[in-house]
């Protein structure tokens, strides 16, 4: 049997206080195999986590401990781990409304998390839906939790957001910003280093030997030059570098391709991850692919950090018909990122 001290330790949290982020984790954690792979540790208000359960219409044993400093040494992690933490009120919440303290509450556990991680306590996070703009009124400085998080954790490398569908991941050259700003964000450095950044990272997840798509940012690919010449000017000289270089696998990068059919060559399995130009033109596309299976990764950053692409659903709080799927596949992808990291970090 593996010893717990060398299964990855991952913090989990339980999201907007008004959202569905509490019976989501209740429900994952009511899995019979939900601690099989990792040592589990609950970070959150004790009232929040026992109104969780009461949504789902679960129970869950979880054995409290006074830090996540003390998860490691967990003689058993059969069940799991709960570190409480004083963030809000319930009086301060209304199910399914956006509030300053909500979004404190957020914030103060996420920091807390990463805390641990900076310590060498915790080798990945999971966390439940957020609210950004709930976040943003509680104190959020930057225009994303993925900013937030590599301020914090100290990078100075590139960063960006992945989303995954099964073994499908995508990332983009800008994320939320206007549209009519997108372009300002093309540049053959971004790209080059996006598309890097996904591929190794879909080698830590343990996807031997990944392609990568790279997408156009006009419509049919610019046709040529006649409908834009992003492509020709910035995207194909970025695919040539990337194609120059030496990679742990064969031929990883293709591209641009246009961004309306590429898609059906990765769902058809000749490519296992796509760089886009901006949101909506990946965002659309894997949503439509599994809405309820997605998952967001914060990638570029020393820690894995998941998350279920979904929302935090407020028109369907406390009804107890939240949909599990998502975030037990964002488990499942810092269980395995975790494993890696924790195997670096014995192997050193």
């Amino acid at each position: 049997m593996t010893a717990p001290s060398t299964l990855p330790v991952i913090a989990l949290t339980l999201g907007d206080p008004a959202g569905i982020g509490a019976e989501l984790i209740a429900k994952l954690l009511a899995r019979p195999d939900a601690t099989s792979r990792a040592n589990l540790v609950l970070v959150g208000d004790r009232w929040l986590w026992e109104a969780g359960q009461r949504v789902a219409g679960v129970q869950v044993d979880v054995e409290p401990i006074a830090s996540l400093a003390a998860a490691r040494n967990r003689p058993s992690i059969a069940c799991p781990a709960l570190v409480e933490v004083d963030t809000i009120d319930p009086s301060q919440v209304k199910v399914g409304e956006v509030c300053a303290a909500g979004g404190r509450s957020v914030l103060t556990v996420l920091n807390l998390c990463m805390d641990a991680t900076l310590a060498g306590e915790v080798d990945a996070i999971c966390f439940a839906p957020l609210n950004k703009h709930a976040m943003k009124l509680g104190g959020l400085k930057h225009e994303d939790e993925l900013h937030h998080f590599a301020e914090y954790l100290g990078v100075t490398g590139y960063f960006c957001e992945f989303n995954t569908l099964g073994e499908l991941w995508t990332s983009r050259i800008s994320s939320h910003v206007p549209l009519k700003d997108a372009p300002g964000y093309l540049s053959i450095e971004r790209i080059e280093q996006a598309s890097e950044l996904i591929y190794r990272s879909l080698l830590a997840n343990g996807i031997a030997a990944p392609k990568v798509a790279i997408t156009a940012f006009n419509p049919h690919g610019g046709d040529g030059g006649s409908c834009g010449r992003e492509e020709i000017d910035i995207i194909e000289p970025a695919v040539t570098k990337l194609q120059a270089r030496d990679w742990p696998t064969d031929a990883p990068f293709h591209g641009p391709f246009p961004a309306d059919t590429i898609f059906l060559k990765a769902q058809a399995g000749d490519y296992q991850a796509i760089v886009t130009m901006y949101h909506d033109q990946g965002q659309i596309a894997i949503k439509l692919l599994g809405f309820s299976r997605g998952v967001t990764v914060q990638g570029g950053l020393p820690v894995p950090i998941t998350t279920p692409a979904h929302g935090t659903a407020y028109d369907i709080a406390g009804r107890g018909t939240a949909d599990v799927g998502a975030t037990w596949q964002a488990l499942q992808i810092a269980c395995r990122m975790g494993a890696a990291r924790r195997q670096q970090t014995i192997s050193a």
